[in-house]
């Protein structure tokens, strides 16, 4: 499988799924080519297609959507069977690095505690 990738700043970035024996370990496609845009100093993702061998896009799993959500954002356009979809439709209720921030900053131990008492 393959992946491409449009910048913001007109970059074309591409990247391939590795297979290794341990299949756990396989590189995939959208990995390669969020590495791809990060090497390259190229701006932020804003169109995606990622391809099965015989050229049929395919949507990217659950996983790989994170990865293009904080390469990309969820306006981030993703070709499929349908169609350009944007990522949002595929990965609601994502979390990004700064939501993490948010929440880091905003919790209180206390809070916290009340949680795992109620777990």
């Amino acid at each position: 499988m393959g992946a491409a990738g449009l910048a913001a700043n007109g970059a074309i970035v591409t990247g391939c799924n590795v297979e290794n024996a341990s299949f756990g370990l396989t590189l995939c496609a959208e990995c390669g080519l969020v590495s791809a845009l990060h090497a390259a100093g190229a701006a932020r993702l804003i169109a995606v297609s990622v391809v099965a061998g015989d050229g049929e896009p395919l949507v990217p799993c659950g996983r790989c959507r994170q990865l293009l959500l904080e390469a990309g954002g969820p306006g981030l356009l993703l070709d499929s069977d349908g169609g350009p979809r944007q990522l949002g439709e595929l990965l609601p209720h994502a979390f990004t690095g700064t939501d993490l921030a948010e929440r880091r900053n905003s919790a209180s131990p206390g809070r916290a505690q009340g949680l795992l008492r109620s777990i």
